[in-house]
């Protein structure tokens, strides 16, 4: 039985690596936000919630929207 992952607030480092696990945190970063900028309409989405490339953290509602097109890590 698979464990559901809680939507919250996750920081982008700890978001990243729960996508990808195996590698360094700067690696898993770096393909997370190469996902989220392939998903057609995610940066779209994102941006209409306050989001921004420096931000440290996801908000809930980001976060809701990443599971969304990516799917739960």
């Amino acid at each position: 039985m698979e464990q559901e992952i809680a939507i919250r607030s996750y920081t982008k480092g700890e978001l990243a690596t729960m996508y990808f696990p195996i590698g360094s945190t700067s690696n898993a970063l770096r393909r997370l936000n190469r996902y989220i900028h392939n998903a057609n309409g995610l940066m779209d989405e994102l941006l209409a919630t306050g989001y921004r490339t420096k931000d440290r953290h996801f908000t809930r509602r980001q976060v809701q929207l990443i599971f969304e097109y990516l799917g739960e890590p």
